[in-house]
């Protein structure tokens, strides 16, 4: 069974820029949709942004115009490039594959 393992994140100021990556054990070329999700304290997982098998993406408002994800399906990997973050970006970061694969999330905190 493939498995997902998310890296990149860190803490970083208001304004700065973090790319994470999800790594897949076996390939996501099988997968449609691969997608980012995030959870904030006491906040429910939300979807930061999708990317089809053709490359077709998808943004929630709040991030639209700063985070670009994209997928390299020969390194099997997915990528979300964060730019101008801010403080309401601090949340942990997980990679989905298809709706029903996760991966184990990585700790993004962004300070003022």
């Amino acid at each position: 069974q493939v498995q997902l393992v998310e890296s990149g994140g860190g803490l970083v100021q208001a304004g700065g820029s973090l790319r994470l990556s999800c790594a897949a054990s076996g390939s996501i070329f099988s997968f449609n949709i691969m997608s980012w999700y995030r959870q904030a304290p006491g906040k429910q997982r939300e979807l930061v942004a999708g990317i089809s098998r053709g490359g077709s993406t998808n943004y929630a408002d709040s991030v639209k115009g700063r985070f670009t994800i994209s997928r390299d399906n020969g390194k099997n990997t997915v990528y979300l490039q964060m730019n101008s973050l801010k403080r309401e970006d601090t949340a942990v970061y997980l990679c989905n594959g298809d709706g029903w694969i996760w991966g184990q999330g990585t700790q993004v905190t962004v300070s003022s």
